[in-house]
């Protein structure tokens, strides 16, 4: 699958010029983090583990990575690249992923990379998508939602049976809307909402990664923070108790 930006180059950041043979993808923007080993272009081992029930299911996330590594037969030294979910999403569940992803990448081990959790819904789905315009759509909280456009196209003379490697193309950067005028965007945009509870219900998926190796960029492990899409509720309340900043 080939990501493209609308009037823009094919993907930001540094992207891999190839596959590498072994990554771990940790993707935790939801209350369901989707874990997944790819070892040179295929899916070698894969897991959905609850991060968001209670402070209780935040712990299931490194057993989770023990877990799907032990599936699929390596070590952490075996390890080209390290991808995390970018977010926007879960405030929580995607600090707790980035830090787990930065304490796996060592001198000489594997790199740190990030992709947009918001594509890792498309990408996942790609099987059952038809050609078209959507919406990925994931709750913001309040009221909101973050959301981008993609179109999905696989060219002329693709079908079931003659299936094409799909070409994406992510139409400007994520937004947070009200939960109406994601509706009404898409439907101004002719275009079907997918991600959790929407129209096409999917989730961000890890083995979407496959299909967005373009989108893929290398992060500094020192300075890359996800993209949270807004402040946790805690600085929230904070913010609302002390408008002109705490006191002292």
């Amino acid at each position: 699958m080939t990501i493209s930006r609308a009037g823009g180059p094919s993907a930001a950041g540094s992207a891999p010029a190839t596959r590498p043979a072994h990554t771990l993808v940790i993707e935790a923007s939801t209350y369901r983090a989707s874990l997944a080993v790819l070892t040179e272009g295929s899916v070698v081992a894969e897991l959905d583990v609850a991060t968001g029930g209670g402070r209780a299911d935040h712990d299931h996330l490194m057993p989770g990575v023990a877990a799907v590594m032990e599936r699929a037969g390596i070590g952490v030294a075996a390890l080209d690249r390290v991808v995390c979910g970018s977010g926007p999403g879960s405030f929580t569940s995607l600090r707790i992923a980035a830090a787990l992803g930065k304490g796996l990448v060592t001198p000489g081990g594997p790199r740190l990379a990030a992709v947009s959790s918001l594509l890792l819904i498309v990408a996942g789905a790609a099987d059952r998508l038809a050609d078209g315009s959507y919406i990925a759509s994931l709750d913001a909280l309040r009221g909101e939602r973050h959301a981008v456009l993609v179109t999905v196209d696989r060219g002329a003379g693709a079908s079931d049976t003659t299936p094409r490697s799909a070409r994406m193309v992510v139409h400007d950067g994520a937004r947070r809307l009200p939960v109406d005028a994601v509706t009404e965007w898409a439907r101004a945009a002719g275009a079907t909402t997918i991600g959790p509870g929407c129209s096409v219900d999917a989730w961000p998926a890890a083995r979407g990664v496959l299909r967005v190796w373009d989108a893929v960029r290398d992060v500094d492990v020192e300075t890359w923070e996800p993209d949270y899409g807004r402040l946790a509720e805690a600085e929230v309340r904070r913010a609302a108790m002390f408008p002109s900043g705490p006191p002292g």
